[in-house]
């Protein structure tokens, strides 16, 4: 069943050059065409806990994750965005493990076509959705976990000058191994100072 269904309505933020939406199973193809031509070079980055087959890639598979996406961003949660540039799917961003309360706070995660990388479409991404994050969703605190070796997802938190937090021992099992992750954080006090700056840079047009 796809995740549209009866009363569907996309959450859609729109950066300078790319959009983010709620993904659907009508996104499938153009899913599976980074998906597959981008494999080698994803899958390293990715979650896959050892002696485990890579996540499938099927229609009915991704259909199913749209939904369970779309019940979190129901139940308040997180939120799977598809990037889209130059009308095409290029990549996935997640604002996940929302937490309200006296945390407030949230993680993003993202993966980018490898065609496209090096455009500064993430880091406009990112700061889409830290507009979002703080300005509609009310949160505190977003924190961005990324392999230290991994140099092109670290090149958009340190293009975006986010605050570098150290380095957590160990934190995430990637691809059957257990990595480390090199922390970067920003709160809404510091979002409020440096979102003009955020914003001009990387959301309005220019002249």
């Amino acid at each position: 069943m796809s995740a549209r269904g009866v009363g569907y309505v996309p959450v859609t933020l729109h950066g300078r050059r790319v959009i983010l939406r709620t993904l659907a199973e009508e996104d499938y193809e153009g899913w599976l065409d980074v998906r597959v031509r981008c494999h080698d070079w994803l899958v390293k980055w990715e979650p896959r806990p050892a002696n485990a087959g890579y996540l499938p890639e099927d229609r009915r598979s991704f259909a199913a994750r749209c939904a369970i996406r779309e019940r979190e961003r129901q139940i308040g949660s997180g939120y799977g965005f598809g990037i889209f540039y130059d009308g095409r799917f290029v990549g996935e961003l997640t604002l996940s493990s929302i937490q309200r309360g006296p945390l407030q706070s949230a993680f993003i995660g993202y993966w980018i076509d490898e065609a496209v990388a090096g455009r500064g479409l993430m880091p406009e991404s990112v700061v889409v959705t830290l507009q979002y994050a703080f300005e509609t969703l009310r949160l505190h605190r977003v924190e961005i976990n990324i392999i230290p070796r991994n140099h092109a997802s670290r090149r958009v938190v340190e293009k975006l000058g986010l605050r570098f937090e150290g380095v957590a021992e160990r934190y995430l099992e990637i691809d059957g191994a257990w990595e480390d992750h090199a922390r970067y954080a920003i709160t809404a006090e510091e979002w409020s100072d440096r979102a003009p700056e955020l914003v001009a840079g990387w959301l309005l047009p220019r002249d």
